[in-house]
């Protein structure tokens, strides 16, 4: 499955920070189970590779999967040789987003201003994250959007949750990273089950 396809029946993609390699399928079948379609595994969790090799073997068909918190070209093409196809950042660094492009990938930087978004765009990014969302607020997508391109997505992560998803929705963002609205380390399967049903909820709200 690609991002594109992904978002476009569940604009959510969950960051499992801090999953270990044992229970990420356990997690990411209850997300399946929900609806949430799209899983990242940040690189500064137990064992990373191991954990996105397992979930794109078991669950690559049905579910976009990869990394975030993703830094320099080496550790994307540790990522796309183990089957993920997300790579998401915390900044804009044009080598990680060209590297991702040239083995397929999907990138998704982080920005905050307008030139952050453009060094992206002018790498070649399309999806960009705005990071952390909840600094900068709905009004600063609305505004921003206007100068973006129109095949430009917009993410808000950071602070994001289901109960502000839908003022997110309206100012413009299209996608949505969520870390412990979903998933905390430790946490029961269970919890993350009823945690993807309450978000769900939430998207199906967006119309």
């Amino acid at each position: 499955m690609t991002l594109d396809e992904a978002l476009a029946q569940c604009p959510v993609v969950a960051i499992v920070r801090g999953v270990k390699p044992d229970e990420a399928a356990d997690h990411a079948a209850a997300l399946l189970e929900a609806g949430v379609l799209g899983v990242e595994v940040p690189l500064n969790s137990p064992e990373p590779i191991e954990s996105i090799r397992r979930l794109a073997a078991e669950f690559g068909e049905r579910m976009v999967v990869g990394a975030g918190t993703v830094l320099t070209p080496e550790r994307v093409e540790a990522v796309a040789e183990v089957g993920g196809r997300i790579i998401v950042s915390p900044n804009t660094q044009p080598s990680v987003i060209r590297r991702s492009l040239e083995l397929g990938l999907d990138p998704a930087p982080g920005f905050a201003t307008a030139s952050e978004a453009f060094t992206a765009i002018d790498a070649g990014a399309r999806h960009l994250k705005l990071f952390p969302a909840v600094t900068y607020g709905p009004a600063h997508v609305k505004q921003i959007r206007a100068v973006l391109p129109p095949e430009a997505v917009v993410w808000a992560v950071g602070g994001v949750g289901p109960d502000s998803m839908a003022e997110w929705w309206a100012a413009g963002a299209r996608a949505f990273g969520l870390g412990g609205e979903l998933y905390r380390a430790g946490q029961s399967v269970a919890e993350t089950r009823d945690k993807a049903r309450r978000v769900m909820e939430a998207v199906r709200a967006l119309g």
